[in-house]
């Protein structure tokens, strides 16, 4: 009994010792993980280099500063986040260095006309509204403004186009703890804030900083959207599906949450079909990505059997793959799956449409062909994709936001300039990379990066740009307190008058 009782003593008394003290990072263990970072970079980062960031200057400055500190897993994966975030890459991250939050604040935050109003949850009628009506916005944080802080939030992903970065940054202002943890900076509890009026006027007020049960109800639309955290057997459920398509007043509406996958998904996929043919005398038909954070291109493909004439042909999208010369069958059949093919691969109608359509077209990188693979294009050619379809020659409205991301955003680039189709909302978070996942051995980071540059239509890369709205609404205080979904009834009023 007693040696028992000395070994649960010791077992004891090594863990509180392992929650006590600080894992630091040698010298010899950051330089091999940034010997591998620097290997991916340079022979498979499809980014890298392309808006002139030099990663390995910051990388022997950083190990200067190794000499003569300390380093932490947190303080070595936030290095590293703002490196690869400085490249421009969408689909890149660095993870498994977050510490979790004990400290957080009992304000939540929502953009709303590039400013930071300040919300409060109702959880009985569900819905947000003002935390304090007299001074709606926040102003600063422990005297330092608010639009200081906000660029320094999201290091990895600073370069995301302004709306989409605004919308992340701000609503994540809550994990207060997060912030100053990044900011290396000390956390007064309680913290001085000071509110703003749209005069200019300020107030200072001092707010107690709660943990993970107390905190306040995060700000973000998809919470409590239908589209939000849908599993995948529920794509297959026929009385499920029907809440994400509509028509009322002569208006077709189809609700996409994710960019889904037909083999896996094909019930989905059939109750669309069916759809569309109900909607065929429709006066008009709206496409919501709004939230979409990406999936597969099948969507696309599906939709676009409708929306092109059959006897059209259209170059809509173009991507050079980074890779070892000449491709090798895993890297074509990854770009194959993305309806990427090169020039020799097409037939002759699809090399006519891609030799006219490469007179004009002018790519806002120059890549190397020695690195990178021949143009592969994305191609909608009527003549294939519309058997057993028909021809919605009715106006078609694609509603986006700021977080229709990856393939959502290559959806709203691909359609963009099409006849009969007009871009609704706000710019998106624009992404396609092709992605690879590689692990850090002495860090035990994860990290990821894209291998392929995808170009719109226009010459623009997808990443760090998106794709703008031809009609450009944004979202209401009504909105933003879910009271109405704005934006999609701002839409509908201007069908109503077309």
């Amino acid at each position: 009994m007693k040696i028992y009782f000395i070994i649960l003593l010791s077992i004891f008394t090594l863990s509180c010792k392992a929650q006590s003290e600080t894992e630091y990072l040698s010298k010899a263990q950051i330089e091999r993980d940034l010997a591998i970072v620097d290997d991916i970079l340079q022979n498979k980062s499809s980014y890298q280099g392309l808006n002139g960031y030099d990663y390995r200057v910051d990388f022997e400055n950083y190990l200067i500063t190794v000499v003569d500190n300390k380093i932490t897993q947190f303080d070595f994966g936030l290095f590293l986040s703002k490196t690869i975030g400085k490249i421009g890459d969408r689909h890149s991250f660095i993870k498994d260095y977050d510490i979790r939050d004990s400290l957080y604040l009992t304000l939540a935050f929502a953009p709303f006309k590039d400013k930071v109003l300040v919300v409060d949850f109702d959880r009985d009628i569900k819905e947000y509204k003002f935390w304090n009506s007299e001074f709606p916005y926040l102003h600063s944080i422990n005297k330092t403004p608010i639009q200081e802080i906000l660029p320094k939030i999201h290091i990895g992903e600073i370069l995301a186009p302004k709306d989409a970065y605004a919308t992340s940054a701000i609503r994540d202002l809550r994990d207060i703890e997060t912030i100053f943890r990044t900011l290396k900076l000390e956390l007064p509890n309680p913290l001085p804030i000071t509110l703003s009026d749209n005069k200019g006027n300020k107030k200072e007020i001092s707010v107690k900083l709660v943990d993970g049960k107390n905190r306040a109800t995060l700000w973000d639309e998809r919470f409590f959207k239908n589209t939000f955290r849908v599993k995948e057997e529920q794509y297959n459920d026929i009385d499920f599906i029907k809440r994400f398509f509509s028509l009322k007043n002569n208006v077709g509406y189809i609700q996409i949450g994710e960019m889904l996958e037909k083999e896996s998904c094909p019930i989905f996929f059939n109750y669309l079909n069916e759809f569309m043919t109900e909607a065929k005398k429709s006066d008009a038909l709206i496409i919501d990505v709004r939230d979409n954070g990406g999936g597969t291109r099948d969507l696309i493909q599906e939709l676009a059997g409708y929306f092109i004439h059959p006897d059209s042909v259209y170059v809509v999208n173009a991507t050079k793959q980074r890779g070892k010369l000449p491709l090798n069958k895993e890297l074509k059949e990854r770009l194959q799956s993305r309806y990427l093919f090169s020039r020799d691969d097409l037939d002759i109608d699809e090399q006519n449409a891609v030799d006219k359509f490469m007179h004009s077209f002018e790519p806002m990188y120059d890549l190397s062909k020695e690195k990178f693979s021949e143009f592969h294009y994305y191609i909608l050619n009527g003549h294939k994709i519309t058997k057993g379809k028909f021809h919605y020659n009715k106006p078609i409205y694609i509603l986006a936001n700021e977080r229709s991301f990856s393939a959502a955003s290559v959806l709203v680039s691909v359609f963009k300039n099409l006849p009969n189709i007009k871009i609704v909302g706000v710019n998106t978070d624009g992404s396609s990379g092709n992605s690879e996942r590689f692990e850090l051995p002495s860090s035990e980071l994860r990290g990821k990066i894209s291998t392929m540059v995808s170009f719109q239509k226009n010459g623009k890369i997808l990443d760090g740009i998106g794709t703008e709205p031809d009609i450009k609404i944004e979202r209401s205080l009504k909105q933003i307190f879910l009271k109405e979904d704005y934006q999609l009834n701002r839409l509908l009023e201007i069908i109503e008058g077309e």
